[in-house]
């Protein structure tokens, strides 16, 4: 059943077992003097020459198959025939076509923008992902060296391992909020480059920023709130367990704080886009994303679950063998793998934070691409939001 507004049949349907008569199905009215016909006629091929001087019957012309569904080629077949069965082909203005989508069209269609607006959506993740990763390497090189040799050396004292923790939780704290403003910023880039890439449009680095930018605190405020609330539930929910001593108790409470994060992460899944691109505020965007996702939980669960399994193997791809390099060559040995101060040594964190580099620049892409696109399909399958993205793209006669 259809749940989108103006496309319910009018009048009500036949009851069960009734079949209502057409007017070309009842027998048309015979005079009285009309020639009664026999109710058995011989069959076809059967009948009798005509007599000298008549012209045989014409025969029916049989169809000609033709291209198209099997034997029913031509008129009788496939859409762009003379007849015309089944729906016309979707519009395809940009890199999705505009009707409901299936996994491998929005996964193909996230692929497809990149390759398409490569110019656009690798300096953006290349920056951001550089930036950020630097710093933390520096972090983890400076702060984090001095903190672990201080603990080695086993003469601190509780007032300089205060400190010690202090200056390493402050800078670790600063590459967070680094992190965070370099997420927001690509998020609502990356949303702005993949909702023209729809209609088919090219999107610059100035203009989408440009396009962006009005909206960037609104959504800091929804990234900052959604956080917020998953620290919230785990300890409204962990906090009473672990004062109860009682590691079943524990357990349960966990269990029934990943299910609960997970199916709140889902329902306001559609929140960023929602915000970016109807420029609500931020709690009519967070019901937005609610409402779209409402009877589309387990589908939307799917497909993000989907993505991130092959983001994360494809980072695992790039990551792992420059890590291997990093320490073979500079730790020690793959065997140091396991030891810190091996890991902070300068040739490691160097090829780790190249690989961390590549691999983001292609996964946030990705992922915000199908977090656009599942927008997309949704307001497609619930509001006929294909008819508007075919008059903003040009395309003439759609849906008539």
């Amino acid at each position: 059943m259809n749940d989108s507004p103006g496309w319910a049949t009018p009048g009500s349907s036949p009851s069960d077992g009734e079949r209502p008569e057409t007017p070309a199905e009842q027998p048309p009215a015979q005079p009285a003097d009309a020639p009664k016909w026999s109710a058995e006629q011989p069959p076809p091929g059967q009948w009798q020459s005509p007599a000298p001087g008549q012209n045989p019957p014409p025969q029916p012309q049989q169809p000609q198959p033709g291209p198209g569904w099997g034997a029913y080629g031509g008129q009788y077949g496939h859409p762009g025939g003379p007849g015309q069965w089944g729906p016309p082909p979707a519009a395809k203005p940009g890199v999705i076509p505009l009707r409901p989508l299936s996994v491998g069209e929005i996964l193909d269609g996230a692929v497809a923008t990149m390759r398409a607006h490569w110019r656009s959506v690798l300096p953006i993740t290349l920056v951001v992902a550089t930036v950020v990763e630097v710093v933390s390497m520096l972090i983890q090189k400076y702060a984090l060296e001095d903190l672990m040799l201080s603990m080695d050396r086993g003469n601190i004292t509780p007032e300089q391992l205060i400190s010690s923790l202090g200056g390493t939780f402050s800078v670790t704290a600063a590459a967070w909020f680094l992190q965070f403003i370099g997420t927001i910023i690509v998020t609502a880039m990356l949303t702005m480059i993949f909702s023209k890439a729809v209609l088919g449009q090219h999107s610059s680095i100035s203009g989408a920023w440009r396009d962006a930018r009005p909206q960037l605190l609104r959504l800091a405020g929804l990234t900052l709130l959604m956080a917020v609330g998953a620290i919230l539930l785990f300890a409204v929910l962990l906090v009473p367990a672990l004062l109860a001593r009682s590691i079943g108790l524990a357990a349960l409470a966990g269990f029934v704080c990943i299910g609960l994060f997970i199916w709140l992460g889902i329902k306001l899944i559609l929140a960023s886009p929602a915000l970016m691109l109807e420029r609500g505020t931020v709690f009519k965007s967070f019901a937005r994303s609610s409402k779209l996702v409402n009877g589309s939980w387990w589908r939307i669960f799917g497909i993000t679950a989907l993505t991130w399994i092959i983001v994360a193997i494809f980072g695992a791809i790039i990551l792992f063998p420059l890590q291997m390099i990093g320490f073979s060559v500079f730790g020690g040995g793959l065997g140091s793998m396991q030891d810190p101060a091996a890991a902070l040594a300068w040739g490691p964190l160097i090829l780790t934070a190249i690989g961390t580099i590549i691999a983001q620049a292609v996964v946030m892409p990705i992922q915000s691409g199908v977090t656009v696109l599942l927008y997309v399909d949704q307001r497609i399958r619930r509001e006929g939001l294909d008819l508007e993205l075919a008059r903003a793209a040009g395309v003439e006669n759609y849906g008539g």
